[in-house]
């Protein structure tokens, strides 16, 4: 069982840059890759990126390449998402998940955060 809890959402301007973290307890973090997804209102949970377990391989959805980071500290239980260059359209609220697999599908995630509210205004 891993429980997460999402943090570092709030109100930016375009162009601001973010910092999500995503705290993990429970056991054997280090053995999960991680991912984080948002969902807009109205609209369906889409992925935004994932790390290996080892932190080794990332991958990004075309919309956040270049802008975004993810990375993981398995050491402290924690992965990170680096927002930079935010637009309007990247208002969502961003949800971390846990995972056996490499896989940016929302279904092959276990476990799941609560959420936390990005806005980003023009």
């Amino acid at each position: 069982q891993v429980q997460l809890v999402e943090s570092g959402g709030g109100l930016v301007q375009a162009g601001d840059s973010l910092r999500l973290s995503c705290a993990a307890s429970g056991r054997a973090f280090d053995s999960y890759g991680m991912g984080w997804f948002r969902q807009a209102p109205g609209k369906e949970r889409e992925f935004v990126a994932r790390i290996r377990w080892s932190g080794s391989t990332t991958r990004y959805a075309d919309s956040v390449e270049g802008r975004f980071t993810i990375s993981r500290d398995n050491a402290k239980n924690t992965v990170f998402l680096q927002m930079n260059s935010l637009k309007p359209e990247d208002t969502a609220v961003y949800y971390c998940a846990a995972g056996r697999l490499f896989s940016p599908i929302a279904r092959d995630y276990n476990y799941w955060g609560q959420g936390t509210q990005v806005i980003v205004s023009s």
